[in-house]
């Protein structure tokens, strides 16, 4: 009777827990960050390893709580243990830059392995880019574009760009311009601006298209529009030639 009990303790924990981060996240995304704090400490507490993730993301940015990177660090752990995979590309992300922790490429690998092992694209994606740049790890092209590959299938549009460049280079899979092509529409299409910019020049140079300079001219307002700064100039420089035509 008595293992009944507690297993009814914990089954009613985590329906809580459930319930306060499900109401946390209400509050966090009409950016009511006071509350969301309380609701999300309520839920890590039960147990809701998503919320202390998210508790942590606060403490990190001073959103709602003072801002406490130890506290942060300490929370993203919890989460990153418990299983919650964004949790650790947080964290690995702090451990990469130093923030609040021993700056440490090493460990920031480890944790984002751990995230791309739990299906997380982002992770998949980050590592693959420590792979392709000898970061915390020994440089190694071939599993960088594994690991891009696994990132854009799993929808990290900037990984399908890293890869679009690849097939154009050649670089660590077979030369391919319409591989390439297809592969950096998929990530521009997805928000990547670096990777409109980069199919903007395909259009411009006649590289796996035909060439189009209006195609070129769209895409590289788009990138430039998206936050690519280099993009405004070769824009203003494409759009600039065809009007004098």
């Amino acid at each position: 009777m008595k293992k009944i009990l507690v297993l009814l303790a914990v089954l009613l924990t985590a329906s809580f827990s459930g319930d306060f981060f499900k109401l946390g996240k209400e509050a966090y995304d009409q950016k009511n960050y006071q509350k969301a704090a309380e609701l999300f400490k309520k839920a890590c507490d039960g147990g809701n390893f998503s919320s202390c993730g998210y508790l942590g993301s606060l403490y990190a940015n001073g959103s709602g709580v003072t801002k406490d990177i130890n506290k942060a660090v300490e929370l993203l752990k919890k989460a990153c243990d418990g299983g919650d995979t964004t949790s650790c590309v947080a964290l690995g992300s702090l451990y990469m830059s130093g923030d609040g922790v021993k700056q440490d490429n090493k460990k920031a690998a480890e944790l984002f392995r751990k995230a791309c092992d739990g299906g997380d694209a982002l992770g998949c994606g980050v590592l693959g880019s420590f792979y392709a740049n000898g970061i915390g790890v020994t440089k190694d092209i071939n599993k960088a574009v594994e690991l891009s590959k696994k990132a854009c299938d799993g929808g990290n549009f900037s990984s399908c760009g890293f890869l679009g460049i690849s097939y154009a280079s050649g670089d660590g899979v077979k030369q391919d311009n319409k591989k390439a092509v297809e592969l950096l529409k998929k990530a521009c299409d997805g928000g990547d601006a670096t990777s409109c910019s980069a199919l903007g020049i395909f259009y411009m140079e006649g590289i796996g298209v035909t060439k189009d300079s209006n195609k070129a001219t769209e895409l590289l307002k788009k990138a430039c529009d998206g936050g690519d700064s280099l993009s405004c100039e070769k824009y203003e420089v494409i759009k600039n030639t065809i009007n004098l035509h």
